[in-house]
């Protein structure tokens, strides 16, 4: 008996409905305009077009609330130190939420908090972007554990920070050896789990923990539990949270010389959306499977930005269609005289087969299609007999996830559709 998995089309268009990434809110730190590097602005932006749509917070323009979230009150004065030409100098200053500078922020769009810790300054802070009333209003946890690390030495600043698949935002020193988790409820937990581990098989020799090419940059979380760093010099890892071991994925190609990658953040297409601290030439967003930089036209050149932060992850989609479309939870169903079928289904081997039993002679598309309604690929077959089966190649940069395939005639009338799992 021939078995196949029916799915009703209606069913398969609200699960693609459902399963659109909200592009969300998204945030960036940025300078106060063109010419100017002092990242301690907070501004909302479209992250589909890189335009600035809303200031949050701009240093010494803003009224702001402070408070300290484990006293319950107002954070005023705050006592730092500096190297001063290889002296150690101990300043106290009035404090404000982006005091020395800020280069890492994670939003967490369950509580509807934006993170951040300022470069020098021990401390977690964030943003209650649900606050009622129009002065925003900040909080700062004086932990005892992020002070115990030396913040005038570069090594030591927080640069890197996202909100992981677990709910709990991580952030990462400049030299990689202190991967930090932070819990994002009421009470903040904040545990340091040491050192990120180079893979043993990594071919490039890049390690993150090397100052020239892995220091800064930003991090990005994915539906899987794993993190993605990237640097501030282009270069991209994947880090295990559980085991801290970091793999080096490759280096990010099509950017101008002197843009620096300081801030990323995902887009309801899966692009990772990147940023420069160093440049006003706008966005520019590139995908993971192939890391070809591409500009966003028409994004906003005014602020460089030191930070990017939203609440998307990479590959939710495909991590939500999983789950929808769980093939053990699925019940058979016997099916006589198909006219076409797909297989093998899952598809490992970046083709797939396509039975054309009972149809007219002619020219169809085979198209596949995404969970969002586009189609990542499609070619054109001849069939010739009433019985005929095709070979159909798809490109190896189409990522691993559940797809429709769709197959139209000469008019364009849909024939069948059929679900694929690619592995």
């Amino acid at each position: 008996m021939n078995v196949k998995i029916l799915l009703s089309t209606s069913f398969i268009i609200s699960s693609f409905a459902a399963l659109a990434q909200d592009a969300g809110k998204t945030y960036a730190i940025t300078g106060d305009g063109t010419g100017d590097f002092r990242w301690m602005n907070i501004r909302q932006v479209d992250i589909a077009s890189g335009k600035v749509t809303r200031d949050i917070y701009q240093n010494n323009k803003t009224a702001f609330v402070l408070t300290d979230a484990t006293t319950k009150t107002p954070a005023s004065q705050l006592t730092f130190k500096y190297d001063n030409n290889g002296a150690a100098t101990t300043v106290q200053m009035q404090d404000v939420p982006t005091v020395t500078m800020v280069a890492a922020a994670a939003y967490d769009k369950r509580h509807d908090k934006l993170f951040f810790t300022p470069m020098r300054v021990g401390e977690l802070r964030w943003l209650d972007v649900n606050a009622k009333g129009d002065i925003p209003k900040f909080y700062t946890e004086k932990t005892q554990l992020l002070n115990t690390l030396d913040m005038m030495d570069e090594a030591n600043h927080i640069t890197r920070m996202d909100i992981a698949a677990d709910g709990n935002g991580y952030a990462i020193t400049n030299d990689g050896n202190h991967l930090i988790r932070f819990t994002t409820g009421k009470k903040t937990v904040i545990t340091d789990m040491g050192n990120l581990v180079d893979a043993e098989d990594n071919k490039s020799g890049i390690s993150i923990h090397n100052k020239c090419t892995s220091w800064g940059g930003d991090m990005i979380a994915d539906a899987y539990g794993k993190l993605y760093v990237i640097s501030a010099m282009h270069q991209v890892f994947k880090v295990d949270i559980d085991t801290r071991i970091t793999t080096h994925i490759g280096t990010i190609t099509g950017l101008p010389a002197n843009y620096t990658t300081n801030g990323a953040a995902v887009d309801a297409d899966d692009y990772i959306v990147l940023s420069s601290a160093n440049s006003f030439e706008g966005y520019y967003k590139i995908k993971l499977d192939d890391l070809a930089a591409v500009k966003i036209e028409g994004s906003d050149k005014v602020y460089n930005a030191s930070d990017l932060a939203n609440g998307n992850l990479l590959f939710q989609k495909e991590a939500t269609a999983k789950k929808t479309f769980d093939i053990p939870s699925l019940a058979p169903v016997a099916t006589i005289n198909t006219d076409a079928r797909i297989f093998p289904n899952p598809v490992t081997s970046n083709e797939f087969k396509v039975l054309f039993d009972g149809q007219k002679a002619g020219k169809y598309t085979v198209a596949l299609i995404d969970l969002s309604g586009r189609a990542v690929f499609s070619t054109i077959v001849n069939v010739s007999s009433k019985l005929q089966r095709e070979t159909v190649r798809i490109a190896r940069t189409v990522g691993k996830g559940v797809y429709l395939v769709k197959v139209s005639d000469a008019s364009n009338q849909l024939v069948f559709t059929e679900r694929v799992v690619v592995q």
